[in-house]
């Protein structure tokens, strides 16, 4: 549901930034979406500090996290936004949407070639058949117009999220709001900034609100919910169920901009479903290894994983450093924070 409902989010914002680029210069509106996300995170945090008058239950970020959040800003943070608004002066919202099913691609690919996490068949066909989906409503099947650039720049912007999706996953036991604030802060100023550099103004009008808004949502809301998914799921699954966004966002765009492409949209819509069809139905098992462990992340002890003992006993989610016994067995798994073993050996 994590991963669901951040893939909403994130899709309907396509749309919306399809308009908002027609008064804003796509650096800047990059940087405000970014802007946005710090600003509505850090409203959340206030909030929750006032309600609960502690803490966030998360664990916090430690020095040695700072590589992988610095890479995951600047590939997800500045590249991939500024790739996807300069596509969008290219290419219309209905197809830049669709076009971003190849983030999933490109995150599934990643973490099978650099971070060993293993690809099932399921998940293959999954991966085929929404890219399919969208470079197929990327056209147009009355004037035959497909725009290379665009699409180039939309696959850039997915490859650039692709990597970030899997920096992110090393991090992902972290607090996801600090993560969304320290990520939209950074690269919401480097790019509104690099735009500055350029000679672009930022005029105080309902386009700059309304895009402060949108980035609170569509990149800081959803970015929080991904990260959570990508502690459950690892980034390949995660990727796969972020592909439902850019359908969402192809949806919005056939009401709110009155694009419509014809008949490829049934097409793609029996590709869209049989991917989440393989992905629902996907199982992973074999016989694996747990080496001795120690860290902390929110945890309860509903499942096996975490059968440590507490004195007085404590119910729910909750935050410490625990340790993890070595352990060899079996059963269904997908490769979140206790499951990134290694598939290169015959299972």
């Amino acid at each position: 549901m994590f991963a669901v409902t951040s893939a909403v989010l994130f899709g309907i914002g396509t749309p919306f930034a399809k308009m908002l680029v027609e008064d804003l210069e796509p650096v800047i509106l990059a940087g405000l979406l970014y802007l946005g996300a710090f600003v509505g995170m850090t409203f959340y945090s206030m909030v929750c500090w006032i309600v609960r008058k502690k803490p966030s239950a998360s664990a916090p970020l430690e020095r040695k996290d700072a590589a992988w959040l610095a890479g995951a800003t600047i590939s997800g943070g500045v590249v991939a936004p500024i790739c996807l608004m300069t596509g969008l002066t290219l290419v219309t919202g209905f197809a830049a949407s669709l076009l971003l099913n190849l983030e999933g691609l490109a995150t599934a690919v990643i973490a099978f070639l650099f971070f060993r996490e293993n690809l099932g068949w399921r998940l293959g066909i999954a991966i085929a058949s929404m890219s399919a989906a969208g470079i197929l409503l990327s056209w147009d099947p009355d004037t035959g117009v497909f725009s290379v650039a665009g699409s180039l720049l939309l696959l850039a912007a997915g490859v650039a999220w692709g990597v970030d999706n899997n920096l992110t996953r090393h991090i992902s036991e972290r607090d996801p709001v600090r993560i969304s604030q320290i990520k939209g802060l950074v690269a919401g100023t480097t790019s509104v900034l690099i735009g500055l550099v350029l000679g672009f103004k930022i005029a105080a009008d309902a386009s700059l609100a309304f895009a402060l808004m949108l980035g609170a949502v569509s990149y800081g809301a959803s970015l929080v919910l991904f990260i959570q998914a990508l502690q459950g799921l690892g980034a390949s699954r995660t990727g796969a169920f972020f592909s439902l966004g850019p359908f969402v966002g192809a949806a919005v765009s056939v009401v709110l901009l009155n694009e419509w492409l014809g008949w490829p949209m049934l097409l793609a819509a029996v590709l869209m479903l049989l991917g989440v069809a393989a992905i629902v139905y996907e199982r992973h098992s074999h016989v694996h290894s747990h080496e001795k462990t120690t860290h902390a992340h929110l945890h309860s002890h509903d499942d096996s994983c975490h059968d440590h003992v507490h004195e007085p006993v404590v119910t729910g989610q909750h935050l410490h450093e625990h340790t993890h016994s070595p352990e060899t067995h079996d059963h269904v798994h997908w490769p979140d924070i206790h499951h990134r073993h290694d598939h290169t050996e015959k299972e």
